[in-house]
């Protein structure tokens, strides 16, 4: 339940689950599985080393439902019982070390099947992909330095239905791995995105038109995951708030509009991101808290609507007492951290030194000298 006489180190109880502070590291892709899309040491370590540092909720990154939904051959995937197994000693050691375990459920959409540089740029389509799939056939428009656009197929409702059941499917993988907390990736431009911007869906059909039939896949996957999720345990939607590309693209009012619904569908925290639906978006000032203002959109919405659910705010959050001003001022319930986390993985840790808050917070014994109560 939302509470506007927090800071960053009060719990967030959603349900009856409770994070121990309001610092979420936010899912990162990292590009590290060998082509199976089965968890490595690598994941073991960035997951439970964030774990250890201190914050409240721990996500996994952005895991692939299908084989076809992963953004590149490298990603994680959940698509198979031998895929949740490979993550369960990660989750359990998240928890052990007081995070909730969380993972993001993702399904790529027509961003799918791509390569990741070996210099860390963005991904290009590679040769050896294989055909996506979205709302419609126009592919995503990467030129011929990327390696050129894939086909990409338009999925019937037989196939929509196929992407609910995965969906579905995979959130009870994730479960039987002992994650606590499921995300439903609903941003960024991946397939989810693309049902509900109009930019990407030219449909006439229930899944096309108007706002109801674009948003109704996120919502029918929000319902599905919510089914098989233990009702004591959250589940949370990432949205882009916006595409960026004016006001005949998703706006934050569409946003606002839906994350309501959304929490009639089942969810306890909308996760508020934006962009990544075309390359030509016109991306804002990446300054401090960026894009904060939306995610205190869609608390003013969800608050309009009684709705009992919890709004986190991502992007450009990189200090403690930014973090903490969040929280305090009442402009979000979490704060969500992605980069930051990458620079330091103790960030919690260190934000309570900073903070004169060392009493609150869950300091692993081997680093009391690092951080003396």
């Amino acid at each position: 339940m939302p509470d506007d006489t927090a800071d960053l180190f009060t719990p967030l109880e959603l349900r009856d689950t409770t994070a121990r502070n309001r610092v979420m590291v936010s899912p990162m892709c990292q590009y590290s599985c060998d082509g199976d899309g089965l968890a490595t040491e690598w994941h073991h370590v960035h997951l439970g080393s964030r774990a250890v540092g201190g914050a409240g909720v721990v996500m996994a990154e952005a895991t692939a439902v299908s084989p076809e939904g992963r953004i590149t051959p490298h990603d994680l995937g959940i698509w198979s019982d031998a895929h949740g197994e490979a993550l369960a000693d990660t989750a359990a050691f998240v928890k052990a070390h007081g995070a909730l375990a969380g993972i993001q459920l993702a399904h790529a959409g027509r961003k799918a099947s791509t390569e990741r540089p070996a210099d860390g740029g963005g991904p290009v389509h590679d040769e050896r992909g294989w055909t996506t799939v979205a709302p419609s056939t126009e592919p995503w428009p990467h030129d011929e330095d990327d390696g050129g656009p894939l086909p990409t197929e338009r999925l019937d409702v037989e196939g929509i239905q196929g992407v609910v059941d995965d969906f579905r499917a995979a959130a009870e993988r994730a479960l039987d791995a002992g994650f606590q907390v499921a995300e439903v990736h609903g941003a960024h431009g991946y397939l989810l995105h693309e049902f509900c911007s109009p930019v990407t869906n030219d449909r006439d059909d229930d899944y096309g038109g108007g706002f109801t039939g674009r948003t109704r896949l996120v919502r029918e996957v929000t319902r599905a995951v919510r089914d098989v999720w233990p009702d004591d345990r959250p589940v949370f939607v990432r949205l882009s708030a916006t595409d960026w590309l004016g006001e005949d693209a998703w706006t934050v009012d569409d946003t606002a509009r839906l994350a309501p619904l959304l929490a009639e569908d089942g969810a306890d925290l909308i996760d508020v991101s934006a962009g990544a639906i075309d390359p030509s978006q016109d991306v804002p000032d990446l300054g401090p808290h960026y894009q904060v203002p939306y995610a205190e959109r869609v608390r003013e919405s969800l608050r309009e609507a009684g709705a009992d659910c919890a709004v986190g705010a991502v992007g450009g959050i990189t200090t403690p007492e930014g973090a903490d001003e969040l929280v305090r001022n009442d402009r979000a319930d979490l704060a969500i951290m992605a980069r930051e986390h990458i620079r330091d993985p103790y960030f919690t840790l260190t934000a309570a030194q900073e903070l004169d808050a060392l009493d609150r917070v869950d300091v692993p014994r081997q680093y009391y000298r690092g951080f003396p109560q």
